[in-house]
C-alpha cells in the first residue's frame, strides 16, 4: 500500500527516476528527491523541493466525480456525506444548474462520518423553486427603496437576506438589485415597501418606477439542492497532514415538477 490513489501532479520534470526506494526527478538542471517532505500537499516553487531546500510552496488536493444514479430522471441533489477523516470544500454542477457549493466548515461529524447540506449561489439562476414573483413597483425612492401598490402582496416568504432582482419592459430579462435589508407592511397606513443594500457586487441601478420585482431565497439559511439529471462534484482538501476519503455520498430525491 502506497496510502494513495493514481493521480495527476501539479510538477512537470524533465526526467524522472526510481532509485533505492526514492523517486527522483529533474527540472532545470537540478536534483529533486520526493516523498520526503512531512506537509502534504507541498511542493517545489515551481517544482518538488531540491534535495536539502526547504518546501514552502502549497497546492491543494483535488477529486472529481459523478453521481449519474436513474440517469433519466431529474432529482434534486441535497447533502454531501463524506467518508473519510477529514472535511473537504464541495463545488457542484448539473446539467440545469452550476452554483451548487459546500464550504468545509460547513460539515458536521455524525456517525463517524461528515455531513452537510448543499448551498446555492443563486445569483443569476431564475428557473429555481427559491424564486418568487412579486409585481411591478409603484416608485423607487432613494434607488434602494421600493414602494409597491397596497394591493400587491409582499407576502410573508420574502425575508431580509433574500436578494431582489428587477426586470424594466418587456419583463424578460431579470437583473440584480440588491439585497433585502427591511421589509415594511403596514397597509392601513399604505404603507408596502422593501429597503435593500445596493453596495453589493453585481447590482443594477433601477432606471423606472415600474419595473417588475422577483426574489431569491438565500441560499446560506435556506437548502434547496442542486436540480439536475446528474451531478459533477468537486471536492478541495487544503491540509498539509495526511487525510483518508473513502467515499462521497448524496441523498437525492427524485424532482416532481
Amino acid at each position: 500500500m502506497v496510502g494513495g490513489w493514481v493521480s495527476f501532479y501539479s510538477y512537470y520534470p524533465d526526467w524522472m527516476i526510481g532509485m533505492n526506494n526514492y523517486f527522483y526527478t529533474f527540472k532545470g538542471g537540478d536534483l529533486y528527491r520526493h516523498n520526503v517532505n512531512a506537509n502534504r500537499n507541498t511542493f517545489y516553487s515551481p517544482w518538488w523541493v531540491k534535495v536539502g531546500t526547504p518546501n514552502n510552496a502549497y497546492t491543494p488536493s483535488t477529486l472529481q466525480s459523478v453521481f449519474n444514479t436513474a440517469p433519466l430522471e431529474n432529482k434534486l441533489f441535497k447533502t454531501i456525506n463524506l467518508q473519510g477523516d477529514a472535511k473537504w470544500s464541495v463545488t457542484l454542477e448539473t446539467d440545469l444548474q452550476f452554483s451548487g457549493f459546500i464550504e468545509a466548515n460547513w460539515f458536521e461529524k455524525k456517525e463517524a462520518a461528515f455531513f452537510a447540506f448543499v448551498r446555492n449561489n443563486t445569483i443569476g439562476e431564475f428557473a429555481l423553486r427559491s424564486v418568487n414573483g412579486i409585481g411591478r413597483s409603484q416608485s423607487v425612492v432613494g434607488g434602494n427603496v421600493i414602494n409597491f401598490a397596497v394591493p400587491i402582496s409582499i407576502g410573508s416568504i420574502i425575508s431580509i437576506g433574500d436578494y431582489l432582482y428587477f426586470s424594466p419592459p418587456p419583463y424578460t430579462t431579470p437583473v440584480l438589485a440588491g439585497r433585502v435589508t427591511a421589509i415594511t407592511i403596514d397597509l392601513i397606513n399604505s404603507v408596502n415597501q422593501l429597503t435593500i443594500d445596493t453596495s453589493i457586487a453585481g447590482t443594477t441601478p433601477i432606471p423606472i418606477q415600474d419595473a417588475f420585482f422577483l426574489y431569491v431565497k438565500n441560499s446560506v439559511a435556506e437548502s434547496h439542492g442542486v436540480l439536475g439529471h446528474y451531478c459533477t462534484f468537486n471536492i478541495e482538501n487544503t491540509s498539509t497532514s495526511k487525510v483518508e476519503l473513502f467515499a462521497v455520498q448524496s441523498d437525492v430525491m427524485k424532482s416532481f415538477p
